[in-house]
C-alpha cells in the first residue's frame, strides 16, 4: 500500500486567482521554475484515437501565449494521426513540490510552416538529425537501424538539416482550465475556467 501524503502547501481561492486563466498559468508556471521543478514544461499531452481509446504521453510545452500551448512533433506520430482525426486534446501539468496541477482541455490546430521553422532552426543540430530520420511511433528493428537512419541523414544532409514536411507545431487552443491545489484532509481546491464567447468564468468543483 502506497504511503499517503498530506498535501499542506498552500490554499486556492476564486478570490485571488487572476480572471484570465492563461494569466493564472504563467503566474504558476514562473512559480515552478523558481520552486526548481524538475523540467516544469513537461505536460501530458491526451489524445484520443479513431477507436475511442485515449492515449498519452509527456511532451514539452514550447510557447504560451494568448492563443493558447504550443508543442512540436512529428505530423506521423501516433498523436499526430489522432490529432487529425479528432482535433481535440488535453493537457496536463504536474508539479508535485508544489502540491499542484493544471488540466486544459481545448482543440488543436496546427501552427503555421513558417512558426514551425523558426523553432527547427533553433534546435540543437543533433535533435534535428534525429527528428529529421526517425519513422517516429513506427516498429524498427532495434536501436542500431534507428542509429543508422540518422547517421545517414548526417551523410546526406552534411550542410543543413532542414525541417521535414511531417515534423512541426501544434496549437491547443484552451477552452477549459482546472486548477487544482492539494490541501489537507483530502480537502483540496479546484477552481475551473470555462469559456463562454469570450468570457471566462470561474467555478469552484467538490474534490
Amino acid at each position: 500500500m502506497a504511503e499517503r501524503l498530506e498535501y499542506t502547501r498552500g490554499r486556492l481561492s476564486e478570490h485571488d486567482v487572476a480572471k484570465n486563466p492563461l494569466d493564472q498559468f504563467a503566474h504558476w508556471l514562473q512559480d515552478a521554475i523558481a520552486d526548481k521543478v524538475v523540467e516544469p514544461t513537461a505536460m501530458c499531452l491526451s489524445t484520443v484515437g479513431p477507436d475511442g481509446k485515449p492515449s498519452s504521453r509527456i511532451v514539452l510545452l514550447r510557447g504560451q501565449d494568448e492563443f493558447g500551448f504550443t508543442f512540436f512533433t512529428n505530423y506521423l506520430s501516433r498523436k499526430g494521426q489522432e490529432i487529425s482525426g479528432s482535433q481535440w486534446g488535453c493537457l496536463n501539468f504536474w508539479w508535485g513540490s508544489l502540491e499542484r496541477q493544471i488540466r486544459i482541455e481545448g482543440s488543436i490546430e496546427r501552427v503555421s510552416p513558417e512558426e514551425s521553422d523558426s523553432y527547427w532552426r533553433d534546435r540543437p543540430y543533433e535533435s534535428r538529425l534525429a527528428s529529421a530520420a526517425s519513422p517516429q511511433s513506427q516498429v524498427v528493428e532495434n536501436r542500431e537501424e534507428l542509429v543508422a537512419m540518422v547517421e545517414q541523414v548526417r551523410i546526406d544532409r552534411a550542410d543543413d538539416v532542414l525541417r521535414p514536411a511531417h515534423w512541426g507545431g501544434y496549437r491547443l487552443v484552451p477552452e477549459y482550465f482546472e486548477f487544482w491545489q492539494g490541501g489537507p484532509a483530502r480537502l483540496h481546491d479546484r477552481l475551473v475556467y470555462q469559456r463562454t464567447a469570450d468570457q471566462w468564468t470561474i467555478k469552484r468543483l467538490a474534490p
